[in-house]
């Protein structure tokens, strides 16, 4: 199953809930729309929560200029207090000190049975909230972390709250066909030397275009694997997140459980793969 469909990406994958994530998401009671970053899910540092501002009550939270629907973190689990209807935890991850709240649900309560240890390791999803000018995530799954995993998941998650911060001040970096190959004055593309260069010959020759195998593809299919075909291939594959917004600034469909549904499709089809966790894909080659 892609990202999209697990529990700690929800509908986005980490950007997207539905539409675009360049347009709007769905309208509120009161007519006004947000922006679909505001529904996704955006992995923070507890320090951030803490610089996390919001207009008024009603308003969304935002950190810096971004709007923030649902977030994660990974932390430590300094106390645990279970009171009648919530359960209150105290996590720490090397920036800041934040509290995260469970609320029981007597008649659904398979995620609060799952009992949490002092001093392991968490990775909590939820929304911002505050109560009497304190602040709390109110968290909708909490998952403790395999002991023998745990730094390197705090690690992981530490450099993907620093990516998602970068590309919200600078933009997603270039991709090789926009940045990695220089123009010659005779108009061909290449490297150092003249003719075109190996990177455009490589692109061109690893795309749907040109293998039968890709033939039955549909239209956002191959989108989404001409994409990851132009990406430089590493162990770690390519994000969800990163492909919903190549297809929708090209133009393709915006909506999230489309592209999920076309992922899933083309790994029954052995097309792709997940690699370090639901939400990273590569192309079987």
């Amino acid at each position: 199953m892609s990202g999209f469909d697990n529990p700690f990406y929800g509908g986005g994958g980490g950007y997207l809930s539905q539409g675009s994530p360049f347009g709007s998401g769905g309208g509120s009671p009161g007519g006004s729309t947000r922006p679909a970053t505001s529904h996704s899910i955006r992995p923070v540092t507890l320090r951030q929560l803490t610089e996390a501002s919001q207009e008024h009550s009603d308003a969304a939270w935002k950190i810096g200029e971004q709007e923030v629907g649902q977030v994660m973190v990974v932390a430590q689990v300094r106390s645990v207090q279970p009171q009648t209807t919530n359960i209150v935890y105290r996590l720490e991850d090397g920036t800041a000190e934040y509290e995260a709240r469970q609320w029981v649900d007597p008649n659904n309560d398979d995620e609060t049975k799952r009992e949490i240890n002092e001093n392991s390791y968490v990775r909590v999803l939820g929304t911002l909230k505050m109560f009497g000018q304190k602040r709390y995530i109110t968290a909708t799954h909490i998952r403790e972390l395999p002991r023998e995993s745990a730094e390197s998941e705090l690690a992981h998650h530490y450099l993907n709250a620093a990516m998602t911060e970068l590309i919200f001040q600078r933009g997603p970096p270039p991709r090789p066909s926009e940045g990695g190959i220089m123009k010659h004055s005779n108009g061909v593309n290449g490297g150092s030397g003249a003719g075109p260069s190996a990177s455009a010959y490589t692109a061109q020759a690893r795309s749907t275009a040109n293998n039968n195998q890709y033939a039955s593809l549909s239209t956002l299919q191959r989108q989404i694997v001409d994409f990851m075909l132009s990406q430089s291939k590493t162990d770690e594959g390519i994000h969800v997140a990163a492909i919903a917004r190549h297809v929708a600034s090209s133009g393709g469909v915006g909506d999230a459980n489309l592209i999920s549904k076309a992922l899933d499709e083309l790994m029954d089809d052995g097309h792709v793969y997940t690699t370090i966790d639901e939400s990273h894909f590569l192309v079987s080659e």
